[in-house]
């Protein structure tokens, strides 16, 4: 038998008057925020799995305490955690299904477009080229658009210098998510989002257009800059 435990006071719409809502005590329970720092992750994609069986490390983890694996977290074929990461960039307000179909949209128009290159390419070397996995574009791009360094502001003596220096993975994935998402708003009021996202992400994927120009100002920027690197230090 479930036991019901009793909730506080909530105001009815219809009789106007405050009533007890009871609620089954195993109905759902909510994932911690905060675990131990002797917590591991979970390994839920098979590619890490497959690792740690071939690096012998998986009877390491056999025996320590792991965290609940988060509902996004799953080992199915389609998930990828790249394509979740630019589409909570490109959601606002919390309408994540509105963002969701607009990256798809987006990756309808590469397909199109890399299937329409494909059927004019004349030999098959021109052909082998062409990528016509959208997701596999969107990787190429980001990896594209990844800066190596970066301009940090430093003090000294009165004087605010632009330090170059090395970029974190985080920090330098943020930056080219930012920076295609930025370039993509910059268009026309009659060109929407998903075609000119996805004519940024094979400009990027081609290693051309406005994201890796960008990126390329900033490294001349860190090699002009390169004087004041022993400030990093100081």
């Amino acid at each position: 038998m479930n036991t019901l435990r009793i909730l506080p006071k909530y105001c009815c719409k219809k009789t106007q008057r405050f009533c007890r809502l009871p609620v089954s005590q195993n109905r759902f329970y909510a994932r911690p925020t905060s675990f131990p720092d002797f917590f591991q992750n979970p390994v839920f994609r098979k590619e890490d799995q497959a690792k740690l069986v071939e690096t012998t490390d998986l009877s390491k983890l056999a025996a320590v305490p792991v965290k609940p694996p988060a509902v996004y977290e799953t080992c199915s074929a389609y998930h990828d955690p790249l394509v979740n990461k630019v589409i909570n960039h490109v959601m606002e307000m919390g309408k994540k299904q509105l963002a969701r179909s607009l990256v798809e949209k987006a990756f309808e128009n590469i397909k199109r477009i890399q299937i329409e290159r494909y059927h004019l390419a004349s030999t098959a070397e021109e052909k082998n080229k062409i990528e016509l996995n959208p997701k596999k574009v969107l990787h190429l791009a980001i990896e594209n658009s990844k800066p190596l360094l970066q301009l940090s502001p430093i003090k000294r003596g009165g004087i605010t210098y632009q330090v170059p220096g090395p970029i974190t993975e985080k920090r330098s994935l943020f930056l080219a998510i930012k920076w295609l998402l930025e370039a993509t708003n910059e268009k026309e009021r009659t060109i929407h989002f998903p075609e000119q996202f996805a004519w940024e992400l094979l400009d990027a994927a081609n290693n051309t257009g406005k994201v890796v120009k960008k990126k390329q100002d900033l490294h001349r920027q860190c090699e002009a800059n390169r004087a004041y690197a022993h400030y990093r230090w100081q």
